[in-house]
C-alpha cells in the first residue's frame, strides 16, 4: 500500500512539474503553467469575453479552449486553407464590437488555380459554427510558393484593420512595387474597402489599400497603447530581423536594404536613411525570427509595465524589451531553457501573460509571478 501511495505521489509530482515550471528573470522567478496542449502548430489566439480562448491551428482548424484547458472540436464552416510550407490558418482577431455583432476575422493562405496568397475573412461566431463567412481581402497577385505570408491582424483605434503581408519569398523585388500587395502592410475598413486615410488612396497605378511597403515577412504587429501607432516585427534573411514603427506611406527598404545577408551569403547594403528608407529602431543578427508582439499594460508584473514582448521562433525564447522615447534600451531573453518556438503572445484579462508554442504538440502557456 505504501509503495502504491508512493507511486501515486511521484506521478502527481511528475505531472505538476510538466504543467508548472519556474524560470529565472532579472526580476526574479516566474512560473510557467501549461493550461492546454495537443494543438498542432497553433498560430494565433485571442480571449473571448467569457475568458475562453479562440486559437488557430495552421493545418486549418479553429478551436475554443475552455477555462479548464479542454479543447473543443474544430469549429465548423472554415474555408479551405492552403496548408503548405508556412501557409495555413494563421492569425485571428475579434471585432472591436464583438459583444454586439460576434464578428471574428482570420487570415489564411488561400489557393486558387495553383497560385496562392494571404486572404482575410470575416465571419459570425455562433457557438461552434461560423456563419456568413465572407472574404474581405485577398493579397494581389496570387503567386506560386508556400513561404512568407505575414498575416498579423491589428485593429486600429478607429476600428479599421491593419494586415501585414509577406513578399512571398521568391518575389522580394515586388516589396518595392506599389502595384502589388507583396511585402506590404495594408489598411482596410471592416468591409474590405481601403481606409479613407491611406497615403496612396488616389494615386494612379498604386493599390489604394497600401499603408507601408518595403517589408519582407512581418509576423508581429501591435498598436502602441500610448500613441495608437502600429509597431511591427519582421523576419530578415540571414540576420537583420527588425522592429519598425510603421508610418503611413513610408518605405522600409526590403530588399534594397537590410542588416542581414542573402541566404547565398551575398551581403545586402545596410544603409536605410541615405536611400530614403525608414531605419528600424532595433534589429537582430543572428536571426531570432520574431513573431507575435505585446505591450504589457497589466499590474501582475508591475516591473514590466509598458515593456514590449515578442515571441521568438528560431530564437526559442520570449524577448522582453524596455523602451524609452521610442528606442529600445534593454533586452532580456526569457524562457530559454523551455526550448520552445514562441509563436504568439497575449495579455490575458487577468493581467497575466499567455503564450502559444509552435510545434506538432503545441501548448498554451501562462506566466505568473512566482511568490
Amino acid at each position: 500500500m505504501k509503495y502504491f501511495i508512493g507511486i501515486v505521489l511521484f506521478t502527481l509530482l511528475f505531472i505538476s512539474q510538466i504543467y508548472a515550471q519556474e524560470f529565472s528573470s532579472s526580476s526574479g522567478l516566474i512560473k510557467v503553467i501549461t493550461i492546454a496542449k495537443g494543438l498542432e502548430h497553433p498560430w494565433g489566439f485571442v480571449f473571448l469575453p467569457d475568458d475562453r480562448i479562440l486559437v488557430t491551428e495552421r493545418p486549418g482548424r479553429l478551436r475554443i479552449i475552455s477555462k479548464n484547458g479542454d479543447l473543443s472540436d474544430p469549429i465548423q464552416n472554415l474555408p479551405k486553407v492552403y496548408n503548405e510550407g508556412q501557409g495555413g490558418l494563421l492569425d485571428i482577431a475579434l471585432d472591436p464590437n464583438f459583444t454586439q455583432n460576434h464578428f471574428i476575422y482570420f487570415s489564411y493562405a488561400e489557393e486558387i488555380d495553383g497560385k496562392a496568397g494571404t486572404a482575410v475573412a470575416q465571419a459570425t461566431l455562433n457557438d461552434r459554427v461560423l456563419e456568413n463567412v465572407k472574404v474581405i481581402f485577398r493579397q494581389y497577385p496570387k503567386v506560386i510558393g508556400d513561404n512568407h505570408w505575414g498575416s498579423r491582424l491589428v485593429f486600429a483605434k478607429d476600428g479599421t484593420l491593419f494586415i501585414t503581408l509577406g513578399e512571398r519569398f521568391d518575389y522580394r523585388d515586388k516589396a518595392q512595387d506599389l502595384s502589388t500587395d507583396l511585402g506590404k502592410i495594408v489598411h482596410i475598413n471592416k468591409d474590405g474597402t481601403p481606409a479613407s486615410n491611406n497615403p496612396f488612396l488616389h494615386q494612379k497605378n498604386v493599390l489604394p489599400e497600401i499603408w507601408s511597403y518595403g517589408h519582407r515577412n512581418v509576423q508581429g504587429a501591435i498598436l502602441n497603447p500610448d500613441t495608437g501607432i502600429l509597431w511591427a516585427a519582421e523576419h530578415g534573411p540571414r540576420g537583420g530581423d527588425e522592429i519598425n514603427i510603421i508610418e503611413a506611406g513610408k518605405n522600409y527598404g526590403w530588399p534594397q536594404a537590410s542588416y542581414g545577408s542573402h541566404y547565398t551569403g551575398v551581403p545586402i547594403p545596410d544603409e536605410h536613411a541615405s536611400h530614403g528608407f525608414i531605419e528600424p529602431i532595433y534589429h537582430w543578427t543572428p536571426s531570432i525570427s520574431p513573431s507575435g508582439m505585446m505591450f504589457y499594460t497589466g499590474d501582475r508584473f508591475p516591473q514590466w509595465k509598458n515593456n514590449l514582448f515578442l515571441g521568438a521562433l528560431s530564437g526559442e525564447c520570449l524577448i522582453r524589451l524596455e523602451i524609452k522615447e521610442n528606442k529600445i534600451v534593454k533586452e532580456e531573453r526569457l524562457l530559454q531553457d523551455l526550448e520552445e518556438r514562441i509563436r504568439d503572445i497575449q495579455q490575458g484579462p487577468d493581467g497575466l501573460i499567455y503564450l502559444i508554442t509552435d510545434n506538432d504538440d503545441g501548448r498554451i502557456l501562462r506566466l505568473e509571478p512566482s511568490n
